[in-house]
C-alpha cells in the first residue's frame, strides 16, 4: 500500500471534539487503502502557555530546559489522538520525535533535522498500524531532546514523508491552502492552486504561516508533493489543487509575476560598526540566527554591518543585549519597532520595475521605508511595525489586484 503522511496543526487538535474529528479523517484515509502516518502539533495554545510559564519564572530560560518543556505539548496530542483512533476501531501507536527516528543537530529551540531513521515507524506500518508522531521535536546526535522552531511540525511531517517515500504529504490546518496574503489582513486575498517549491520556500521565509521553509527543502530534495488543505475539508480528490494548494516541481512562471505578499512583524535590526567577524562569532556563540546580512565599507567610519534577527526563537533577548553592549559598546545597536513586508515571485528582480512599483505604493501611503533587500524570488521592504497591515494591503493591491503592467 502507498504511504500518506498527514500533519494536523494546533487549531485542528485544540480540544477533544476536534481531536475526534481528526481521528475520523485519519480513519477515512486508512479506509482508502493507504498506510497512514500522522504528525501532530500541540493542542491550541499549549506551546505559548508553556513558554509563558517559563518566562514568568525566568526572563531568559535556559534553551535546553525550554526544549524539555515545550516538547511536552506534542506528546500530549499524539497520545490523545492515538487513543481516539483506537476508540474508533483503528490500530494506532504513538511515537515521540526521538522514537520515530528524527535526528537533529545540537542546537536547542531551533534545531535542524539532519537525518531520519524511521525503522520503528516502518515496522509498525508493516504490522498494519496507524503511526502517530509528535511533531516539532527530535533528538540530537548527543541524545538531547531538541525542538525545531516555528512550523517545526511541518518539517517533521515532510522529512518523514521523504524518508518513507510517501505518495504525498498533507498539511492540514484551519485554512484551505496557501493564499496570496493573510486573508485576515487582506480580504481580497485568493487561494493559490499550485506553487513551486522555490516560491513556497520564499513565502515561508518571508513570514507566511501556512508552510515551513525547511519542510519545503525536504520536499524539494525528494520530489514529495505537499497538499496544503483544510482539516474540515474533504480528502484529496483526483485534482487536489481544486480545493487546496499543491506544492510541487513545476515550470517557472513568467519572470516578474508576483504570487504573494507576506510579512514578518517581530524583528530586530542589528546595526554595527564593529568588526563583522567578531560580531558574527558572538551571535554564533549565543545561537542567534539572523537573515539579510549586509556589509558596506565606508572610508570615514569603516565597514558597517546590518542584519535582521527574527524574535521568534530569541528567548534570551535581554542577555543578548547585555553581551553585545559589554563586548562592543555603542558600536552596536538593536533597532526595534520594524517589520518586513515582502513580495514573492520567480524572477521578481529581472528589472527594477517591481521594486519601484512597491516603493511607490508605500510612499503613497506616507509610509517611510527603513530598508530594502532583494533576491531572485523576493523584494522585502522594512517598515514601521504598527503599519504592517497597511503595507501588506498596499503591496497586494498593486501587485495582485491591479491590472498587470504591459509586457515589454
Amino acid at each position: 500500500m502507498s504511504i500518506v503522511v498527514q500533519k494536523y496543526g494546533g487549531s485542528s487538535v485544540a480540544d477533544l471534539d476536534r481531536l475526534r474529528r481528526v481521528a475520523g479523517r485519519v480513519m477515512q484515509t486508512r479506509a482508502r487503502g493507504h498506510d497512514v502516518v500522522v504528525v501532530v502539533s500541540a493542542m491550541g495554545d499549549t506551546t505559548d502557555d508553556l513558554l509563558g510559564m517559563a518566562k514568568r519564572l525566568s526572563p531568559n530560560p535556559d534553551r535546553r530546559e525550554l526544549d524539555m518543556l515545550l516538547s511536552a505539548g506534542e506528546r500530549i496530542s499524539m497520545a490523545l489522538l492515538s487513543i481516539a483512533i483506537r476508540e474508533m476501531g483503528g490500530d494506532a501507536i504513538s511515537f515521540t520525535g526521538s522514537q520515530s527516528g528524527i535526528i537533529t543537530n545540537d542546537r536547542h529551540v531551533d534545531a535542524r533535522i539532519i537525518e531520519v531513521r524511521p525503522f520503528r515507524v516502518q515496522d509498525e506500518l508493516a504490522r498494519g498500524r496507524i503511526v502517530v508522531i509528535a511533531g516539532y521535536q527530535g533528538v540530537s546526535y548527543r541524545r538531547e531532546v531538541t525542538t525545531l522552531g516555528r512550523g517545526g511540525s511541518d518539517t517533521t511531517a515532510v522529512a518523514m514523508a521523504a524518508a518513507l517515500d510517501a505518495e504525498y504529504c498533507e498539511i492540514c490546518s484551519d485554512v484551505d491552502g496557501v493564499y496570496s496574503a493573510d486573508p485576515r489582513v487582506v480580504p481580497e486575498a485568493r487561494r493559490i492552486d499550485v506553487l513551486s517549491y522555490e516560491e513556497t520556500q520564499e513565502m515561508a521565509e518571508a513570514g507566511a504561516k501556512v508552510l515551513n521553509a525547511q519542510a519545503v527543502e525536504f520536499a524539494k530534495a525528494r520530489g514529495i508533493a505537499i497538499y496544503a488543505r483544510a482539516t474540515a475539508g474533504p480528502l484529496p480528490g483526483a485534482d487536489p489543487s481544486a480545493d487546496g494548494t499543491v506544492v510541487r516541481k513545476q515550470p517557472p512562471r513568467m519572470p516578474g509575476v508576483v504570487v504573494g505578499v507576506a510579512s514578518e512583524r517581530d524583528l530586530l535590526v542589528l546595526e554595527s560598526s564593529a568588526p563583522m567577524a567578531q560580531l558574527l562569532e558572538l551571535l554564533d556563540a549565543r545561537e542567534t540566527g539572523a537573515k539579510a546580512l549586509h556589509m558596506a565599507a565606508q572610508e570615514a567610519s569603516g565597514a558597517r554591518t546590518s542584519l535582521i534577527i527574527p524574535r521568534e526563537n530569541l528567548h534570551d533577548e535581554a542577555r543578548l543585549r547585555d553581551r553585545l553592549h559589554g563586548r562592543f559598546g555603542d558600536s552596536v545597536r538593536l533597532v526595534d519597532g520594524l517589520a518586513a513586508v515582502s513580495a514573492i515571485g520567480a524572477g521578481i528582480n529581472t528589472t527594477w520595475a517591481n521594486v519601484r512599483r512597491g516603493t511607490d505604493a508605500l510612499a503613497r501611503l506616507g509610509l517611510p521605508v527603513a530598508g530594502v533587500t532583494t533576491s531572485s524570488f523576493r523584494v522585502t521592504w522594512l517598515v514601521a511595525r504598527d503599519r504592517t497591515s497597511d503595507a501588506v494591503r498596499a503591496l497586494h493591491q498593486v501587485f495582485l489586484e491591479a491590472a498587470p503592467p504591459p509586457v515589454p
